[in-house]
């Protein structure tokens, strides 16, 4: 390769460098030399870039680099030379500079002086910004005197008057981190991943947890062991929560639960429950042949209709209980491979008759169960031969 050939690949690659690098860009590069205004920095593919040495000196005007030094700048301009700024990252800016980020889209560093109508007033060096109440933070603001003195990091939205009038967004750089890590997160919600999350909000089929970067994903009730009147009781907005990612569904829709990190509650009924037992429980749902309590969270029972008093009118023993409400339950049968339980109320003032109540019921319970079972019907059948033997 002759001389003016070489020459020719070193300005064409360096073309190609400036052509590859976006005003706003952020880079990282090898100071190679350092003339007398400007530091020339090697940022790859034979392409250079100048940077200013005022940007350079420390507070008493001394240079904070050598040759070989790595910087990292922002890219300011790339019509002609390449020119980067480290200075504006930093949030030291002139006017010429401000306009600069204001074209490029960069980020400057501003101090929040005061509250005026209708937003803020913002000092970045010595220029004075507006910044809209809206534009402060992405959650609105109860008391706007939190931000005062306060230093954040803006976007320029309008730049006009030459300077005198100029409009920032921290909401801007916000929302913008906000997508760069919800990409991570989203990235890390694989099925099986197990993540914390906050409680965004509690709606009536099951909380909205955001496993972070504004990532909001709802929670079903059903994918937790408890059966609540409202998820309400379950959990609160701000609580934090440790859940297992189910699965990922076209179109980036997670599906999360909770009761996949926690045991069977039915694991243990089998020693903690036993025929006769007077246990507490709560009414979840009501239906025609019976009402289905909680007895604790994951183990659900079904109190049949037979084992209600009667009332003399059709359906009148629904009217004596409703979702929610609680009391003592007797056991008065167990099937722990269908995972199902069957209870009657104790009534008020039968205290005293529980024990010899509950050794008819077990008595015939172990009678019923020499012989084949099909079904929860099977269980209602016990219920109703129970109490009946009970009656005689």
């Amino acid at each position: 390769m002759t001389d003016q050939e070489e020459d020719f690949a070193t300005l064409f690659a360096a073309s190609l460098a400036t052509k590859r690098l976006a005003r706003g860009q952020t880079i990282e590069g090898t100071i190679v030399a350092i003339g007398s205004d400007v530091a020339f920095v090697n940022v790859g593919g034979k392409g250079e870039a100048t940077i200013a040495l005022n940007e350079l000196r420390d507070d008493d005007g001394a240079l904070e680099v050598t040759v070989g030094d790595r910087v990292r700048a922002v890219v300011v301009s790339t019509a002609g030379e390449l020119t980067l700024s480290r200075r504006l990252a930093l949030g030291a800016a002139t006017l010429q500079q401000l306009e600069d980020a204001f074209q490029a889209g960069l980020p400057v560093d501003g101090k929040v002086e005061r509250v005026v109508k209708g937003g803020y007033e913002v000092r970045i060096a010595r220029q004075r910004a507006f910044c809209p109440l809206s534009q402060i933070d992405i959650a609105r603001t109860s008391d706007p005197a939190v931000h005062e003195g306060r230093v954040y990091t803006f976007r320029i939205v309008e730049f006009r008057e030459g300077g005198r009038n100029v409009v920032v967004s921290r909401r801007a750089v916000l929302e913008a981190q906000q997508q760069v890590q919800a990409a991570d997160v989203r990235k890390s919600l694989v099925p099986g991943a197990v993540v914390t999350c906050g409680v965004a909000s509690v709606l009536d089929r099951g909380a909205l947890a955001d496993p972070g970067a504004g990532v909001p994903r709802v929670l079903p009730i059903s994918e937790t062991w408890s059966n609540p009147c409202t998820p309400a009781s379950v959990v609160a907005v701000g609580d934090r929560i440790t859940l297992k990612v189910l699965r990922v569904e076209d179109g980036g829709k997670i599906a999360l639960g909770l009761k996949q990190l926690q045991d069977d509650p039915w694991s243990k009924v089998q020693a903690t429950y036993a025929i006769g037992q007077v246990r507490d429980g709560r009414v979840t749902r009501v239906a025609d042949f019976g009402a289905f309590v909680e007895l604790e969270p994951g183990v659900e029972a079904l109190a049949h209709v037979s084992t209600f008093p009667p009332t003399g009118r059709a359906g009148g023993w629904a009217r004596s209980i409703s979702v929610g409400l609680t009391g003592a339950f007797t056991i008065v049968a167990i099937d722990i491979d269908k995972k199902r339980i069957g209870v009657a109320p104790v009534a008020e003032g039968t205290a005293g008759r529980d024990a010899r109540e509950a050794a008819d019921v077990q008595e015939y319970t172990e009678r019923a169960d020499a012989k084949a079972s099909e079904g929860f019907g099977t269980l209602a059948d016990k219920l109703r031969g129970a109490l009946g033997t009970r009656d005689e």
